[in-house]
């Protein structure tokens, strides 16, 4: 569900117009990345993806976690116990009636997911990121 909250381009060290996203980006990307929207569960291919690599931003191709942070939360949403250091930004997120951390792209500003305090060892960290805004480089 795509929502009206938008982060100011100003901030972040990639910006691009509307137009130029619209270019970059499939409609189900910018539906996630750049409105805030949530696929459905399930539907990602990398909820699935455990080989070794790299998960990047889809809008930036920033390094955002790494296969070795990735776990299966059982959600259908690919879920990692930490970020790679210096890569995501985060905000409060109060809309659908509650209040949630939202995970950013540090360098495009792109909307990854939340991050929820239900994970594993050693972090305690669900980093609950949608498929579609990422792009996964094997290693």
């Amino acid at each position: 569900m795509a929502t009206a909250r938008s982060q100011p381009n100003s901030k972040f060290e990639m910006t691009k117009t509307e137009p130029e996203w619209r270019k970059r980006l499939t409609s189900e990307q910018f539906r996630v990345l750049r409105q805030h929207g949530t696929e459905r569960a399930g539907s990602s291919p990398l909820d699935k993806e455990y080989r070794q690599g790299t998960f990047v931003c889809a809008g930036c191709d920033l390094s955002l976690f790494t296969s070795a942070t990735k776990f299966n939360s059982g959600t259908g949403w690919p879920s990692f116990d930490a970020p790679l250091e210096g890569a995501i930004g985060t905000t409060i997120d109060k809309s659908l009636l509650m209040t949630r951390v939202e995970v950013h792209c540090r360098r495009c500003g792109g909307h990854l997911g939340h991050v929820f305090d239900d994970g594993p060892k050693p972090t305690g960290k669900r980093y609950c990121m949608n498929g579609v805004a990422m792009k996964f480089i094997p290693s």
